[in-house]
């Protein structure tokens, strides 16, 4: 007689950056909270290593069927954690090389750290589980790439979907999905101007699935997620699979690693120089972020007539 395996449930770690709770029917619902909201839920090195290692319990955990991704307090993500953290900058934990003795910087280190986040969204990408992004208020940025690759996405109708770091910070590096979802022309457009759209304009893009006002988003993303859950976890996980070689196919993961690529060779743009001037300027006079934010986004801010947003 064969004895019958026990179904393994990992035990979930503390995290010092995200929360984790169970919602729906029978818990089979797992919910992400990225939790900094005094830092508007910035992706730091720490958070992003924390998220990594809370998918794969997740993964392993056959209970949990979806998985909702959002953030605590006024939004779900202002994007990578810009200022120096304990393990390094451009959201590595891990530092490598990138600059040499005369300061000069080395395009293989910065691409080499930024490859290991990479990894990081398009494991959330590839898991073996079913997910939603559930937004509110900014998602932008590294926020936008780690939501894009949820498999569902929702919004607050009010809330700002887009990629303000294309402005002299590099590239999207999974921004390349765009194309894929919203078509050639605007993906271009959000892509060259770095611009932010709403909820409601990224549903009609087909950017996200859908927009609903803000007090209702919890409740319907809570029932979406129910729904998807009616099956169990390993049939979602075949159909997931399924979907995703499709796109497999259509070449996402070398477009991905190709803006990866691209997103180091951007730090060395006269765009990209002027903001690490302006980030220096900041830090020696003190005003931080601000200057820089200002001197990279100004210049966007006067409504250009016959374009919604």
């Amino acid at each position: 007689m064969v004895a019958r395996a026990e179904a393994y449930t990992p035990r979930m770690a503390e995290y010092e950056n995200l929360l984790i709770d169970r919602v729906g029917t029978d818990g089979r619902v797992a919910r992400v909270t990225l939790n900094r909201p005094e830092k508007m839920n910035s992706l730091s090195q720490e958070l992003l290593y924390e998220w990594n290692d809370a998918l794969h319990d997740l993964e392993a955990d056959d209970s949990c069927r979806v998985i909702i991704v959002r953030g605590a307090g006024r939004t779900f993500s202002a994007g990578y954690d810009l200022a120096p953290a304990r393990g390094g900058a451009d959201a590595v934990v891990r530092r490598h090389k990138t600059v040499d003795d005369k300061g000069r910087r080395l395009l293989m280190g910065i691409r080499t750290g930024m490859q290991q986040i990479t990894d990081i969204h398009m494991y959330f990408f590839s898991m073996a589980k079913v997910t939603i992004a559930q937004v509110h208020g900014y998602c932008l940025a590294g926020g936008c790439e780690l939501a894009m690759m949820a498999d569902l996405v929702v919004a607050a109708e009010d809330a700002q979907i887009g990629h303000p770091g294309l402005r002299g910070l590099g590239t999207s590096r999974t921004g390349a999905i765009w194309p894929l979802v919203i078509g050639m022309r605007k993906a271009k457009e959000l892509y060259y101007t770095g611009d932010s759209v709403s909820g409601v304009e990224a549903e009609r893009l087909g950017m996200i699935n859908y927009a609903w006002p803000k007090e209702d988003l919890e409740a319907n993303t809570i029932a979406l997620a129910e729904r998807l859950a009616i099956a169990p976890a390993d049939h979602l996980a075949i159909l997931k699979l399924n979907m995703n070689r499709f796109y497999e196919n259509m070449g996402i993961y070398s477009s991905v690693r190709t803006s990866t690529d691209l997103d180091a060779m951007g730090q060395m743009t006269q765009y990209s120089y002027g903001w690490q001037d302006k980030m220096r300027e900041g830090m020696q006079e003190g005003t931080g972020l601000k200057g820089a934010l200002d001197w990279r986004d100004g210049p966007y801010k006067k409504p250009t007539p016959g374009i919604r947003r």
